[in-house]
């Protein structure tokens, strides 16, 4: 919102402990707390940050930090700061606006309560004005929010959750209280500003603009923008005079429209409607354009146009464009398995689009922490993976309204989950008018955002409530049904009408199972969630699945070791020293991490074996669920990878560590989203080539298939011509010849679109054995480099004379700020390729080409240093 109020951050805020210091509180943080003015504090922030700017504590993210610091959730504390009525500038309001305060606060001036809230993700606005006087102090005290938990969660009656803290009590982001792959870091403090706005007769209390489209199927479709205004008056005498709203359009390429309506002197609402004739649409990325348009919305008192001086303006942009899933019921058996379901297709201007996703969290343990700049950076990450949708978790937060805006602008769709996670929630009061609250300001906030194509009501709690013990222990208990059911989709129906919803992720049908619908978790209806592979089984079992939607499913991997040699001192550094054991959040992760290991290669014993293995080994897993997934299409039509991003360094699910730099899965994950991709595929009909085309040109031509052995020699081919048509797939068995190895353990399958030759995803890859099983073991000199200066890094100059897999320069272990144009690179023999690292600071070529930098799946079922005395010989 921009707004012309004379609004103004509060600054020069103390922080102090507000109660006793909790047990294990250092005696030298209680003297600094106890000092006249405590210790500067930030707003917005947290008192985390503060006192790590006060050197009073170690960084949270360092080694064991995390554990030292449990007393910091257990004190209750206060923010104050110095006001004065002088703010209000002779206006005939002086509102104290609260963004967010992070969670159960007490707000006061002078010791007068003004208000107690409980909420994080819902904010505030307070008429300071009669209490202000000169020198006023305002004080936010902020109760433990440890504590808080645990009293709610006892007044209200325990429900199941899966955490060590009640986070389903209280209205604040679950996974402050830690998750599967984050810290125990609970958190308190104005996490969003805090300011005083001085303003006079009005103010615009709320926009929300809804751009609709009809006729979409033509060539001139027509918009429609309808802005919703509520008005907030002063109550000074005079106040309640006619007001005058002023909505301006400006559409891209064409001149603005402009249309005005009066707000009578009791009224406190307004509609102003436009008519846009053959409207820009917005596409997300892939598909077209992401048009948007900007809006402005003016309030005066009433006149014949709007004054040099208006009470209030908003701006913002919306985007034309129609949404929808179809979730028809089958009318002929579909998929691998010939099943009758229904289907989970999102369309986007009558298209349908395939989701190749990812799921989000909170960037940061302190989201305070994440400005523009940094969402940016997060969002091109995803889109330079080939991402077009972002799925804000529910175990977060409703992200900040950059976010939304860098989506909007780059075509990235956004799927919005409502603040419930993996828990089961009292539906009674207090709780119940906290949710409605602040769905009520979320949904009115977002709405009008292009790139949003869905709100959720819940994460995995629907499935929970089935299969995960809850109704037994439950006896009776309300658990989240009425909000899923009732409440949410009543909300996103009067606030946000163009957007759908659904009852949670995973579903299979929009009535709860008590009334007839369908398990949650089916593969054969709606969205799922396969976490199965990675918790029991091995991730080539994701081909047992063809679920209609795939919203969530990943595979752990390390952090890069820039980022693990940053955050961990462990002297010596191993998969289970004390820092890598704290930086693993997941319920026997690093046993999982082993198990998923062993099928594809030999378990390593040291630390640069170790993580090199399992992170090509989360590569390998990535790139294998999402082609698998996209070769579905269009039985299957949306892969929601878990997770984009971490919040801290730790070994987790995410493609970007906590550092915000890529894994190698990252770099599988761009392979296997491309727009044009071959991958060949087990099939109950033979080995099949499946050709996924998600662009608006046919794919036709000759594709090349032959099966070779890892020396080079052809043993049998065939040349097969395609034709896809835009936005298909097509399958074909290949012929025995091709299919059916004859040394199983040293040749492969490779087919090549030879119009597509060089592109990504122009080349699929079929091993008929195991790494670990392989005659990979016996090519030792298959690899020679060499490596040259170029401006802004290197070239890293490659030479197979055997086949070599999944190649990758970690230059991030010699300078961590390095990156790389492509990974897991996998060379033929008698092919080249070069890899370019881009790096500011001069690096060794020896180096570079080390065995400890210059990796490759070879290397896991040979002697490492052998392969890398042979790769250093340039």
């Amino acid at each position: 919102m921009d707004t012309q109020a004379h609004g103004a951050p509060i600054s020069g805020w103390r922080l102090r402990l507000a109660s006793s210091p909790a047990p294990g509180t250092p005696p030298e943080v209680v003297r600094a707390l106890s000092a006249p003015g405590g210790v500067p504090a930030s707003v917005p922030g947290t008192v985390h940050t503060d006192l790590l700017a006060a050197g009073l504590i170690d960084d949270p993210y360092l080694d064991d930090a995390e554990a030292r610091l449990a007393w910091v959730g257990r004190c209750d504390w206060r923010y104050e700061a110095d006001v004065d009525h002088a703010a209000g500038g002779g206006h005939e309001r002086l509102d104290l606006v609260l963004d967010g305060l992070d969670t159960v606060a007490v707000v006061e001036v002078d010791g007068a309560v003004l208000a107690s809230t409980a909420n994080m993700h819902r904010s505030h606005r307070l008429d300071v004005r009669p209490v202000l006087r000169g020198g006023s102090t305002l004080a936010i005290t902020f109760a433990s929010p440890v504590v808080a938990a645990d009293t709610a969660s006892v007044e209200m009656g325990w429900r199941p959750q899966v955490n060590t803290h009640p986070y389903n009590a209280v209205r604040k982001m679950a996974c402050s209280y830690g998750w599967d792959w984050g810290p125990d870091l609970p958190t308190s403090g104005a996490w969003r500003p805090v300011s005083l706005e001085a303003w006079s007769v009005a103010r615009l209390a709320s926009v929300r603009p809804v751009a609709t489209v009809a006729g979409v199927t033509g060539d001139h479709p027509s918009g429609h923008l309808a802005v919703h205004v509520e008005v907030e008056r002063s109550g000074a005498p005079g106040a309640d005079r006619p007001l005058a709203v002023e909505v301006t359009l400006h559409c891209p390429g064409g001149d603005p429209l402009v249309a005005r309506t009066l707000v009578p002197s009791d009224g406190a609402t307004a509609l102003v409607e436009l008519e846009v004739q053959d409207v820009a649409l917005w596409w997300p990325v892939g598909h077209g354009d992401p048009a948007r348009h900007h809006v402005r919305v003016v309030l005066d008192v009433e006149r014949e146009a709007a004054g040099a001086h208006p009470l209030d303006v908003w701006s913002g942009h919306v985007g034309f464009r129609t949404v929808e899933w179809d979730t028809s019921a089958d009318t002929a058996p579909s998929g691998p398995h010939g099943v009758l379901g229904s289907s989970m297709t999102l369309l986007v201007n009558g298209r349908p689009v395939f989701v190749k996703g990812v799921n989000w969290i909170p960037d940061d343990c302190f989201p305070h922490r994440v400005d523009r700049e940094r969402y940016a950076a997060r969002i091109e990450q995803a889109r330079g993976a080939g991402v077009n949708l972002l799925r804000v978790w529910g175990g977060g937060i409703f992200e900040s309204d950059d976010f939304y805006d860098l989506c909007d602008d780059a075509g990235l769709l956004t799927w919005q989950d409502f603040l419930f996670a993996c828990a089961a929630y009292a539906e009674e009061e207090p709780l119940r008018s906290e949710v409605e609250a602040e769905a009520r300001e979320n949904v009115a906030r977002l709405a009008h955002h292009p790139s949003l194509v869905m709100w959720s009501g819940c994460n995995e709690n629907l499935w929970g409530h089935e299969e995960w013990g809850w109704e037994a222990r439950l006896d009776g208990r309300t658990w989240g049904a009425g909000y899923y059911y009732d409440l949410l989709p009543r909300i996103v129906a009067e606030l946000s009408p163009q957007v759908p919803y659904t009852p949670g992720s995973p579903f299979s049908s929009m009535e709860p199972v008590a009334d007839g619908g369908l398990f949650p978790n089916d593969d054969d209806h709606g969205t799922a969630h396969l976490w199965e592979q990675w918790n029991e089984k091995d991730y080539a079992t994701y081909r047992d699945h063809a679920p209609r939607f795939a919203a969530e499913w990943g595979w752990q991997g390390p952090p890069t070791m820039a980022t693990l040699r940053r955050a961990l001192s462990d002297d010596p550094l191993t998969p289970e020293s004390p820092g890598m054991l704290a930086h693993q959040k997941a319920i026997n992760g690093d046993e999982k991490l082993v198990d998923g290991l062993a099928p594809h290669f030999r378990i390593p014993d040291g630390i640069d074996d170790w993580h090199w293995a399992t992170s090509l080994n989360q590569a390998r897993a990535v790139r294998l669920g999402v082609e698998h997934l996209r070769s579905l299409s269009p039985h299957c039509s949306g892969s929601i990878y878990w997770q984009l991003n971490d919040c801290w360094p730790v070994t987790s699910w995410a493609v970007v560590d906590g550092d915000g730099r890529p894994k190698p899965a990252w770099y599988a994950l761009r392979a296997a989203h491309a727009d044009r991709l071959l991958t060949i595929q087990p099939r109950p009909g033979g080995l099949t080539l499946v050709v996924v085309n998600d662009s608006d040109e046919a794919l036709t031509g000759p594709v090349e298939v032959r099966r070779t052995s890892f020396d080079g020699t052809v043993v049998a081919a065939e040349v097969l011509d395609v034709c896809v048509a835009a936005r298909a797939t097509l399958e074909v068995v290949l012929p025995d010849d091709v299919a059916a190895p004859g040394a199983p353990d040293r040749e492969l399958v490779v087919a090549t679109a030879s119009g597509d030759a060089g592109r990504r995803g122009s080349r699929a890859l079929w091993f008929f054995a195991e790494d670990r099983d392989s005659a990979l073991a016996r090519q030792v000199d298959a690899l020679s480099v060499s490596v040259h200066p170029e401006p802004g890094g290197y070239r890293v100059d490659l030479a197979a004379t055997s086949l070599v897999r999944d190649v990758a320069v970690l230059a991030d272990r010699l300078d961590p700020g390095a990156r790389t144009d492509e990974m897991l690179v996998t060379l033929l023999a008698g092919e080249r390729a070069s890899v370019r690292v881009s790096t500011a600071v001069t690096l060794d070529a020896g180096h570079l080409a080390s065995s400890e930098v210059l990796r490759s799946a070879t290397q896991l079922v040979t002697d490492v240093r052998r392969i890398g005395a042979a790769s250093s010989r340039g």
